[in-house]
């Protein structure tokens, strides 16, 4: 399967460590705990970038990451009938509490995830922790800029 990241350029050879996720958390994973975030496209994981961007802040230094993870991954998909009550809002802990748990157990390598900006769309969390990690392939790595329009430049 084909999955995609936009990270800062700076970050680029380390976007599959996990490192910024076990930095300051995520939806899906506490503080302390490696997590890749990446997308089913390129279009989602704009989108999941842009709803936290500030409005007036666009980003010059961005890239976009196509990887293919290997063979039988994502091993696992969480629908929304599965996941906590109301897995889109605030309250995280739910959420975390069971991301923290799948990286901890190594039960696969990614698992699929629906995004909350586009409940219907997949996003795909990565575990770096897990044996298979050496197994993602990176394809591309190339500038990824923005339309001023979405940021009112234009």
């Amino acid at each position: 399967m084909k999955i995609w990241r936009l990270c800062r350029e700076r970050y680029a050879t380390e976007a599959f460590s996990g490192d910024g996720a076990r930095r300051f958390g995520g939806r899906w994973n506490t503080r302390g705990v490696p997590m890749v975030y990446a997308s089913s496209s390129l279009a989602l994981a704009a989108i999941e970038l842009f709803v936290h961007l500030e409005p007036s802040q666009m980003p010059a230094d961005l890239v976009s990451i196509e990887a293919e993870l290997p063979e039988n991954e994502p091993g696992i998909r969480w629908r929304t009938d599965q996941l906590p009550p109301q897995w889109w809002g605030d309250a995280l802990q739910p959420m975390r509490k069971l991301g923290d748990t799948w990286i901890k157990q190594q039960t696969s390598l990614a698992v699929m995830v629906p995004s909350v900006p586009i409940p219907v769309e997949w996003n795909v969390l990565v575990n770096p922790l897990h044996p298979r990690i050496h197994e993602v392939v990176i394809q591309s790595v190339v500038p990824f800029v923005f339309d001023a329009r979405m940021f009112g430049l234009r």
